[in-house]
């Protein structure tokens, strides 16, 4: 999205401080605003707005989410200096000052950098205009270019400790272009994680509604994406947002997460250290702590295949491991007693280390129980569907109670959890664990046998063997010049898919991904169907619109018509729609751009490793963007497995 820019600046004609007269409007519409367009600025300014209502509306809102505020101080302008005072109020940067020949600098911004202009006759001087918009878009860039440690405002600069405001917490009770654009956008994230689809989540976390909202936008993405386990994709979300702000603690928070459940255990731990030294009353960072280092510990002694008196063995030998994880867990729940995350936890862990024939005290765990009981059983009164805060009772009545309490409260707790598959499975894990350990074994079999019943009735997603992705040229439409897939070459091309399709060892267990054009999409779909491949099409149009556009208009249209819906009606998985999916086309984005990388997100979230890349093209361009070149370069880009049919060959 284009960095949003908002002018303060007076409007009309003006008496200038010799009392001649200056053209504000012509100083917008000749200098300010062609040169934040070359800077690649949407540009905004508040007498602009088309809709009724109150002006200050928008403006307070621009002023808080704009990415850039462009003040021109040409003259002493009450509103002009009240709205540049607001912003430095609310950001820490974002400011670039502007101003035409004037006698004397205020006292307040003497030392600020300020872009002068030249006026002539009361407009931009003909003369150095060209110069004067040049270096003003080069400080817009710059601007926008500035490290988000670097602060520019006065207000923050000189108050240290000062923070800027989550622009949530300020937006005005009016609806407006922001929270409506934004409220849109967050729903459909939302939907996609819901619906376990992750690339649907990576398409729109590259669409931030407004870029001003960008870090909240990548912030969310990042989260959703853990939530699916998508954790290579949520640490590129989250890093995204922690390069606007290092200092964002809730992506600072995930990331710790994404790197531990990636394994890169030392990494977690210097990151999660220097989270608690940031924070050393947060439950939440000491928390983490303790997840990082309790992954540790089971990554170090639990082998597959390896029997579970030999696992409890190993795992004994790893006391000390134990207790790092231990420490934590335990400080976050002394800092937050509420917080029966991480009172479970340690908990579970006390108990394992005693079971493991560790040293424990006995009051400890005593006060745990309680502290326990009372974070769970507390959360749930507050919201009566909390699966987390059921999940928790029921894993601490497993701990201590009497197995017919374990098989009721496990009853209690998936029932709340609404075929959250992700949710289950991670229950699962936990129960994974005491069982590997022997652990209660009789209580641990019951609890397991009841999330997994549950675990199954959620529908798992499925998980292809391999992931085949495709694009290529349509069937020549009649009469095209000069020729380039003509019809002559639709067998000698079917068959090279086939044969591509059977050196990769395509089978049952397989999925493909593809659009369905008329050409080498339905002729790769078809060869996909004929050897047991799990095919799905994502389409950039509504169905009528697309067979329109990419199936009658070639050669032989209504023939290829007949192909596609006798392979529609074959799809397990009903065709998904680019719009219905995704929402309307951004400003800028180009449909045939946006399906070809929603397509290859969803192939890439399946498994980097899984993909292989069809292609029938003539290595050349396309009629426009979004063709197979396209496609082919953002692959190239992702992963190397291609196999490239030379159209110019067949």
């Amino acid at each position: 999205m284009k960095p949003h820019a908002f002018i303060a600046m007076p409007f009309g004609i003006k008496p200038g401080h010799d009392e001649a007269l200056v053209d504000f409007d012509r100083v917008y519409a000749e200098l300010i605003r062609p040169a934040l367009e070359d800077a690649g600025c949407e540009v905004f300014r508040a007498d602009q707005e088309p809709r009724a209502g109150d002006i200050r509306t928008d403006m307070f809102q621009e002023l808080l989410v704009a990415d850039l505020v462009v003040a021109d101080l040409t003259l002493d302008n009450p509103n002009v200096w009240y709205e540049l005072g607001v912003r430095h109020a609310l950001r820490a940067r974002g400011v670039v000052l502007v101003q035409g020949p004037r006698p004397n600098q205020p006292f307040d911004i003497y030392t600020d950098r300020k872009l002068r202009y030249q006026l002539k006759d009361g407009a931009p001087d003909a003369a150095t205009l060209a110069q004067d918009r040049a270096r003003l878009a080069a400080m817009a860039r710059e601007t926008l270019d500035t490290s988000a440690a670097r602060k520019v405002s006065p207000v923050y600069v000189l108050l240290d400790h000062l923070r800027e405001p989550q622009w949530r917490d300020l937006l005005l009770a009016e609806r407006n272009e922001f929270s409506d654009a934004y409220e849109a956008w967050a729903s459909r994230l939302e939907v996609a994680r819901q619906k376990n689809r992750p690339g649907d989540i990576l398409v729109l976390a590259d669409e931030t509604p407004t870029r001003a909202l960008r870090l909240e936008a990548r912030r969310a993405a990042g989260n959703c994406l853990i939530k699916l386990r998508q954790f290579d994709f949520a640490l590129e979300q989250l890093e995204a947002a922690l390069a606007l702000d290092p200092d964002d603690k809730p992506s600072r928070d995930k990331k710790a997460v994404c790197l531990g459940r990636l394994g890169r255990f030392e990494e977690a731990r210097e990151w999660t250290r220097r989270l608690t030294e940031d924070y050393p009353s947060d439950a939440e960072a000491w928390s983490l702590a303790g997840r990082v280092a309790r992954d540790d510990w089971i990554a170090r002694w639990r082998q597959p295949g390896v029997a579970p008196a030999q696992m409890r063995e190993a795992a004994a030998a790893e006391e000390a491991s134990l207790q790092e994880a231990i420490e934590p867990y335990h400080r976050a729940f002394i800092a937050d007693p509420s917080h029966f995350y991480s009172g479970i936890n340690s908990l579970t862990l006390h108990l394992l280390l005693e079971h493991l024939g560790g040293r424990t005290d006995r009051t400890v765990i005593d006060n745990l129980v309680g502290g326990v009981l009372w974070a769970s059983l507390t959360a749930q009164e507050r919201v009566r569907t909390d699966y987390w805060a059921r999940a928790s009772y029921a894993e601490l009545c497993l701990l201590v109670n009497p197995r017919e309490a374990v098989i009721r409260e496990y009853r209690a707790a998936v029932a709340t959890a609404n075929r959250d598959w992700f949710a289950l499975d991670s229950t699962r894990q936990t129960l994974e664990l005491l069982r590997d350990l022997e652990f209660r074994p009789e209580e641990t079999a019951a609890a397991l046998a009841i999330v997994d019943a549950e675990v199954k009735r959620a529908a798992p997603p499925f998980v292809p063997r391999q992931v085949f992705l495709s694009s290529g040229h349509m069937m020549d439409a009649p009469g095209r010049t000069p020729p380039r897939f003509p019809s002559a070459m639709e067998g000698a091309a079917a068959e090279r898919l086939a044969q591509a399709l059977d050196a990769a060892g395509a089978g049952i267990g397989d999925l493909a991904l593809c659009q369905a054009a008329a050409g080498s999409d339905l002729l790769f779909l078809e060869a996909c169907m004929a050897r047991g491949v799990r095919c799905r099409l994502l389409l950039p149009f509504a169905e009528p619109q697309f067979i329109e556009q990419s199936v009658l208009a070639s050669q032989n249209g209504e023939r290829w018509r007949e192909r596609y819906f006798a392979l529609k009606a074959k799809l397990v998985d009903a065709p998904r729609i680019m719009p219905a999916e995704l929402g309307p086309l951004p400003r800028d984005v180009n449909p045939y751009e946006r399906c070809n990388l929603w397509l290859l997100y969803t192939a890439l979230a399946l498994g980097v490793d899984k993909v292989r890349f069809f292609c029938l093209w003539d290595g050349g361009g396309g009629d426009g963007r979004g063709g197979t070149a396209h496609m082919y370069n953002e692959v190239k880009r992702r992963t190397g497995r291609v196999t490239w049919i030379d159209a110019r060959t067949l």
